[in-house]
């Protein structure tokens, strides 16, 4: 019996590789996605820190922060809800720039990002330095949107998003893990989406 011609299948497509397992593009959209309140955060009140296991401490109002040598993301950022988007910019500073600041000591081995709402995630240390995650306040050129984390949040774009904390304010450098706000609620403690760790135990 002859198979199915080409004309009745059509012609098949062609995967995205820059798409990991599970994800699809979301085209020119960026879905708003949180799990607090959003709160309104005037630049000349916002700050930075950097704390817990480094030799210095250290502190940056937004003029400080927008005074160190500038950082732009161009790539692809995917969250755990299944949608990707493609060839998008982040402006603003490496997370590398503000670690070589503050020193971290040779036992620090996470950080965890906390925002100005309470919210946390957990993340290695090694998931955040060598040019891996940005602290930013520009996305596609425009000051960032406040649903998005403006006026400044986290983006570390190797990992699902809910890694790239929104409204980000301090960075804390521990010598063990501690899970952050999904990772008590189920979610992986790294969470890579090209293996799809979406979930504790994936």
């Amino acid at each position: 019996m002859a198979g199915p011609t080409r004309g009745f299948l059509g012609r098949a497509r062609k995967a995205d590789l820059r798409l990991p397992p599970g994800q699809y593009d979301i085209g020119p959209d960026f879905p708003v996605l949180t799990a607090e309140v959003t709160p309104r955060i005037a630049p000349d009140r916002w700050s930075i820190a950097v704390d817990g296991l480094v030799a210095t401490p250290t502190a940056w109002t937004w003029d400080e922060a927008h005074r160190l040598p500038a950082s732009v993301y161009e790539g692809d950022i995917h969250c755990v809800t299944t949608w990707s988007k493609l060839g998008t910019s982040f402006g603003g500073v490496s997370v590398d720039t503000l670690l070589d600041a503050a020193g971290p000591m040779p036992q620090a081995s996470f950080v965890m990002a906390r925002s100005s709402t309470g919210y946390t995630t957990n993340l290695p240390l090694a998931d955040v330095i060598g040019g891996k995650a940005w602290i930013v306040w520009t996305h596609e050129g425009h000051p960032l949107p406040t649903d998005h984390g403006g006026p400044v949040r986290m983006i570390v774009p190797h990992l699902y998003f809910w890694k790239s904390a929104k409204w980000i304010s301090r960075l804390t450098l521990l010598d063990h893990d501690e899970p952050g706000f999904w990772e008590r609620n189920g979610y992986h403690d790294r969470g890579d989406p090209w293996l799809q760790q979406r979930y504790q135990g994936d």
